[in-house]
């Protein structure tokens, strides 16, 4: 490895960590913002519309794959990268600047969204970029391994994230912090978006696109040739299917989804749930370089279907593993006096749903009020059918709650018939021996963090090399389009979707294992199309 690539290398993925760190600080802070741009929502709604929040800037990303992966196609990689990378900095300086629902009402979560869709905009230009920029300047025989150190970026950035806001949390303490403390983060953003724009300001351009743009065999049409022929469109539905969709599942559900259930579900303090994900990233960050350096020996396609069909074959006894381990007591609780949902079927809602922002959405129905308190204190349930027209009920062991009628009460009649449920049927929760928090004593933090760094080790095997296989698997002149678009659908919907999936799940289901599901159906089916129809590409020659 040269000077000069040891420069490409550091200064790509420096400005690509900072990016990531500046992305991932929402997905950190989901419960905070909840309360500050969702309060109109109940507890529940208000964390799934946090995460539908997160989710939109995945949402938006392909469509900045198509428009700076045209531009850096057209015009270059080094100045597509430079731009996307001030869009990012600036929306995510302002979201710590924005008036919260209680100072502005319904316009600061949809000036949130706005930001969140112009930083996965930017990130969806910035990472085709960045991984074609390093692939090009790297020998043959060494392009797993020259562009792991751009798929380190991903997690380097959430870690750092993570190191910052527990940073925070610690010096402010846990009221400051959620207070005002949280804006921190975000302003702290400005600073390193200058030391990203000054490292990659004295990049050159990639040696492979000046040496296309001088022999004039570059693309007129990037998007038309990317897409709109079934030759190379084909490639692009298989590497979105067959590569990117199961690879951005065990990404998020490896790190961003085991954070949320560790917190949400098993309800362990997030400045330990924090902790104790860094402390995994840290220990398995290295399996990036190692997969990426093995990819050029043994091929792309066999570790990364490795990590998928890995995956999905023990994503269900790692999550229980880490329920027994982190809160023994939740565990014990649902298997010695498990809760059942007698009602009527009509009379349950799916209480993701969130209503109208303005005004305080409620579920009124009997079925549905029983339903908000178990999901508020994880306590996993079953529903039984009852008669029509019959109120609901709960069992929890031998214990029975009836649930309320409130139509035809006044609000302050119904309220209170609502405060004495959910006061009965806490108790209730409570008798049976369900946990309000984990109990740090009780739990296996040697256990807790093996776990948690298998998880990142399964990240790492899928992550390390689909940089180089996307690569390899498009021609120089449209290689940052049709790079860009399969890997942000994949990440930004298959993976971006995922927590708010996941959790949609566990409330349509009350089984708060059940958003496994979908990491794991979506992995077996890549798992399928990259072993029976693409290619291997590690030693193809991508100067043509």
């Amino acid at each position: 490895m040269t000077k000069e690539h040891k420069k490409v290398i550091l200064a790509s993925s420096l400005g690509t960590v900072f990016e990531w760190y500046d992305f991932y600080l929402y997905g950190s802070l989901a419960a905070v913002i909840a309360v500050h741009f969702f309060s109109a929502l109940p507890p529940g709604s208000a964390f799934v519309m946090a995460l539908l929040t997160f989710a939109a800037g995945f949402a938006v990303r392909p469509f900045g794959a198509i428009v700076f992966g045209r531009l850096g196609d057209l015009i270059g990689r080094k100045h597509t990268f430079l731009i996307t990378i001030l869009i990012m900095g600036v929306s995510t300086f302002f979201v710590g600047l924005l008036p919260t629902y209680a100072t502005i009402g319904i316009a600061a979560p949809i000036l949130l969204v706005v930001l969140r869709c112009l930083q996965g905009l930017a990130l969806g230009g910035e990472y085709g970029g960045a991984a074609t920029y390093v692939a090009e300047h790297a020998p043959h025989g060494k392009r797993g391994l020259y562009t792991s150190f751009i798929q380190t970026t991903a997690t380097i950035g959430l870690f750092l994230s993570l190191l910052v806001i527990l940073g925070c949390r610690l010096a402010l303490g846990p009221e400051a912090f959620a207070e005002w403390g949280w804006r921190i983060p975000f302003l702290i953003s400005f600073v390193l978006l200058l030391i990203s724009v000054w490292i990659r300001m004295k990049l050159q351009e990639s040696p492979l696109f000046q040496k296309m743009k001088a022999e004039g065999t570059g693309s007129k049409a990037p998007l038309k040739e990317s897409f709109g022929n079934w030759k190379n469109g084909k490639i692009v539905l298989l590497a979105l299917l067959g590569a990117t969709a199961g690879q951005a599942v065990v990404w998020y559900a490896g790190q961003f989804y085991a954070l949320f259930f560790m917190t949400q579900t098993l309800k362990v303090d997030a400045v330990t749930a924090n902790l104790f994900i860094a402390a995994a990233l840290l220990i398995a960050t290295g399996g990036f370089i190692f997969f990426g350096w093995l990819s050029d020996k043994i091929g792309r396609k066999p570790i990364i279907m490795a990590g998928c069909l890995l995956a999905a074959l023990t994503y269900f006894p790692i999550f229980k593993g880490l329920t027994h381990y982190a809160n023994p007591a939740l565990e014990s609780a649902a298997r010695n006096n498990p809760a059942v949902v007698v009602a009527d079927p009509r009379d349950c809602s799916f209480q993701f749903v969130p209503g109208e922002l303005k005004g305080h959405v409620t579920f009124n129905n009997s079925c549905d009020l029983v339903k908000n308190v178990l999901n508020q204190r994880s306590v996993s349930y079953t529903t039984e059918g009852s008669a029509a027209g019959s109120l609901a009920s709960v069992r929890i062991g031998q214990t029975v709650v009836q649930s309320v009628d409130v139509t035809g009460m006044t609000p302050e009649q119904a309220k209170a018939a609502q405060s004495k449920l959910s006061a009965d049927l806490t108790a209730a929760i409570d008798a049976a021996g369900y946990p309000r928090t984990a109990d740090p004593a009780q739990m296996n933090k040697p256990m807790i963090l093996l776990l948690l760094t298998i998880l990142v080790l399964y990240v790492t095997m899928v992550y390390g090399p689909i940089a180089a296989w996307l690569v390899e698997l498009f021609p120089t002149r449209i290689r940052y389009t049709s790079m860009s678009l399969p890997y942000h659908i994949g990440n930004g919907w298959f993976g971006g979707f995922l927590p708010t999936t996941a959790f949609a799940l566990v409330l349509l289901t009350g089984n708060m294992y059940a958003g496994l599901w979908y990491p794991i159906i979506i992995a077996v089916i890549t798992f399928v199309i990259g072993t029976f129809f693409l290619k291997e590409t590690k030693d193809v020659d991508i100067t043509k």
